[in-house]
């Protein structure tokens, strides 16, 4: 099978099953989702929303975020992980939306990731949730996924080289939700340690199953 032979097959599946496919952190705005996002890092999306309703409650703004400390901001988000280093992100966070960007969430990748806590990840997750950007979030589902399925080659070693051969083969229009179709399907299929292969549809796709079951695994042209 063809690399764009894969791809296609792949995104028809996934067009087809999953048409709608979202973030599972709970949000109502830029900025609850971009904080959200940062507290999610290394964190289950599950106890962030855990955590998100007070948090957003109290400070329902970068002003609110701004205008706080460590001490009163803390007991918020104790229960993620690295708390300490989040409650710093948050305050810079809320800093920086206010001096720099008058309070509004910026619709840019370089542009966010100059906010305390926002990486790359981040970045690429708020402009393809939010604007719909073609851009791709890698994480540890999607790096995981795109390479036991053979959407990228197992030469590919960083969250960057991966994000750059799924933008270069997936069009456009999907590419926004293409990373929620990877994220999902790693979250509940293709686990880490043990994956559902046995409920997997996508099989007779998957060169990790392919390995596996002791066929050949042959790399493909770009074609």
């Amino acid at each position: 099978m063809l690399k764009k032979q894969r791809y296609e097959a792949i995104i028809k599946y996934f067009s087809e099953n999953m048409p709608v496919a979202e973030t599972e952190l709970k949000y109502e705005n830029p900025f609850q989702l971009l904080v959200a996002v940062v507290l999610s890092a290394q964190c289950t999306d599950k106890r962030i929303n855990m955590v998100t309703p007070a948090l957003f409650r109290d400070f329902p703004t970068p002003a609110h975020l701004q205008a706080s400390n460590f001490e009163e901001l803390f007991p918020y988000i104790k229960s993620v992980s690295f708390p300490s280093n989040k409650t710093k992100h948050l305050l810079g966070l809320g800093k920086m939306l206010m001096e720099k960007f008058g309070g509004e969430i910026p619709q840019t990748v370089d542009e966010l990731t100059t906010i305390p806590g926002v990486g790359r990840k981040t970045a690429n997750v708020i402009t393809s949730v939010i604007w719909n950007q073609p851009n791709m979030a890698v994480d540890t589902h999607v790096f995981r996924v795109s390479r036991r399925l053979g959407l990228v080659p197992l030469t590919a070693k960083t969250p960057l080289e991966v994000e750059k051969h799924l933008i270069k083969h997936i069009p456009k229009k999907h590419i926004h939700i293409a990373h929620h179709w990877l994220i999902l399907h790693g979250r509940y299929t293709c686990l880490a340690r043990r994956p559902k292969c046995e409920e997997c549809p996508l099989t007779h796709l998957c060169k990790y199953f392919e390995k596996q079951n002791g066929k050949p695994v042959k790399e493909e042209t770009e074609l």
